[in-house]
């Protein structure tokens, strides 16, 4: 079975920069290469982050 993954609805498609998740396993991967590295993390701390982007708290 492969995993689901989707696409920022904020990714730029037009440029190619994406970036793709994965829910079940609180994954991030870059679209451009899509067989490469994976960033898995705790679903709390995936979403603090989003929380942190989202508020612009990120220096």
């Amino acid at each position: 079975m492969h995993p689901t993954w989707r696409k920022s609805t904020r990714s730029n498609a037009s440029s190619g920069n994406c970036v793709e998740v994965r829910g079940d396993l609180a994954a991030v991967r870059d679209s451009k290469n899509p067989g490469g590295p994976q960033l898995a993390v705790e679903p709390g701390a995936l979403a603090a982050l989003l929380r942190a982007v989202k508020a612009d708290q990120l220096g």
